[in-house]
């Protein structure tokens, strides 16, 4: 039997193509529902692979798995939108937005240039002082609905999930494999993938893995209050970050017509705070404006909040992520620091996962 780890998407992605391939496997998660961490806390967008260093797992599954996705989601009724992404720079930000427009072709994701024009058709009331791009592969996707499906397809295939449980433990097997100890049982598996998110240091400690550290890193969201969600059709994206923890506060338009602005970015210590010491809604008033000119204080509201699983520190730029048998632990397979583009790369994760517990 195979031990998933964590049911959020990427756990729930690894379980469904396990089964898929016959393999008996029981999915452990902490929280009382699938998906309650990272994987409903985020913008819900599939990305088109712009960002990604070439050669990379995030550069190639985001481009696989966003195929993967849109495919999945028309065949399961889940909710979701190709409405393409505009990436605008401001004055002085165009050589910034010549680096996005090669790395996106590097990976072989389809990226066009946008004129003011084009801009104005598109999204009439963004600012364009510089140029644009126009990504036509971006989406979005409803992560609620998402999860419920990989959940249902992980039954469906006769996969077990154990929702409110916890590992508190691990040890060898003589013959081979983990016993996994629980608050209520132990379980004994022939191998254990580690979909723990944010914890997933602590998981692969537990089962004598390799040594890493995730570091949380908060990001925060206001949203646009009703009266001035039209000011915006889609997805629209500033140039990213330049300190390369991510992408920008961004403007997402959901399914629903809700406008989200975010997420900010945050390290902090603590994986499980969403709430402490939040920014006021003042902190999002300058960055929404740099998109949309015509935002007032009045027209923003607090949002939700996500904590990302990132496998580098504040002063580092990138880590890809770790998904590979454990270099400590043969019955131990890696799905970890699964930070963006995660969302979007999940079955194309569970693939790899797949392929790796052969």
């Amino acid at each position: 039997m195979i031990l998933v780890v964590g049911a959020g998407v990427v756990g729930l992605a690894c379980a469904r193509a396990l089964a898929a391939r016959g393999r008996d496997v029981c999915v452990l998660e902490s929280q009382p529902r699938p998906g309650m961490a990272g994987s409903t806390h985020n913008s819900g967008v599939i990305h088109a692979g712009l960002y990604y260093p070439a050669g990379s797992l995030k550069a190639r599954l985001c481009v696989e798995g966003r195929d993967r996705l849109y495919a999945y989601c028309a065949a399961a009724g889940v909710p979701h939108v190709r409405c393409g992404k505009l990436v605008v720079a401001r004055a002085g930000e165009d050589a910034a937005l010549d680096i996005v427009e090669r790395q996106a072709r590097a990976n072989g994701a389809r990226i066009e240039r946008a004129d003011a024009a084009f801009v104005a058709a598109r999204e009439p009331h963004v600012s364009a002082a510089g140029a644009a791009l126009w990504s036509p592969d971006t989406g979005w996707v409803d992560a609620h609905a998402l999860v419920r499906a990989l959940a249902a397809d992980v039954e469906r295939l006769g996969g077990a999930f154990l929702p409110g449980t916890p590992m508190i433990d691990a040890s060898p097997l003589p013959g081979g494999g983990l016993r996994v100890a629980t608050p209520r049982e132990h379980i004994d598996a022939e191998m254990v993938v580690n979909a723990g998110g944010l914890f997933a240091d602590e998981v692969s400690r537990r089962c004598g893995g390799a040594s890493f550290r995730i570091y949380p890193c908060r990001g925060e969201y206001a949203e646009l209050a009703p009266r001035a969600r039209g000011l915006v059709r889609g997805l629209v994206y500033p140039v990213p970050d330049a300190s390369g923890h991510g992408l920008g506060v961004h403007l997402t338009r959901t399914l629903d017509g809700e406008v989200w602005v975010g997420p900010t970015i945050r390290y902090q210590d603590d994986k499980t705070d969403y709430e402490g010491d939040r920014l006021p809604i003042e902190a999002f008033l300058e960055p929404t404006r740099a998109l949309l000119p015509g935002v007032t204080l009045g027209d923003l509201r607090a949002g939700g909040t996500g904590i990302r699983a990132k496998l580098h520190p504040p002063a580092e730029r990138f880590a890809d992520f770790l998904i590979q048998r454990d270099t400590e632990n043969a019955h131990l397979i890696q799905a970890a620091g699964i930070d963006s583009p995660g969302l979007t790369s999940c079955l194309a994760i569970g693939e790899d996962v797949a392929e790796l517990c052969r």
